[in-house]
C-alpha cells in the first residue's frame, strides 16, 4: 500500500504566536498513524534570532505509559523547527 503524507494549512508568517505554533504542530501530529496507547507532551523550547529570520524550536515528547508504571521507561522525541521569514512577513 502506498503511505499518504499529509500536510495542514500552516499560517501565515504574521498571524503566527507561540501558541499558535503549539496548535499547529498539535494538527500536524493528529494526521500521523500513531496508535492511541502512545502519549505526548509538547513543549516550546527556544526563540532563535537570526539576520533574516526567527525560528521557534519545539519538542513533542511520546512515551507508553500503564497504571502499573506511569513514568515510561523509554520515550521518543520529534523536534520541530517553525522559521518565520522577517521580509515577508504576510506569507506563510
Amino acid at each position: 500500500t502506498k503511505h499518504v503524507i499529509k500536510n495542514i494549512a500552516w499560517t501565515t508568517a504574521k498571524n503566527f504566536t507561540l501558541e499558535r505554533g503549539c496548535q499547529q504542530i498539535k494538527e500536524l501530529i493528529s494526521t500521523w498513524d500513531i496508535h492511541e496507547s502512545w502519549l505526548y507532551h509538547l513543549e516550546f523550547l527556544e526563540e532563535e534570532e537570526l539576520k533574516d529570520s526567527k525560528r521557534y524550536h519545539y519538542r513533542a515528547c511520546w512515551g507508553l505509559p500503564t497504571r502499573r508504571k506511569p513514568v515510561p521507561r523509554a520515550t521518543a522525541s520529534v523536534y520541530f523547527v517553525i522559521v518565520i521569514s522577517k521580509f515577508k512577513p504576510d506569507v506563510s
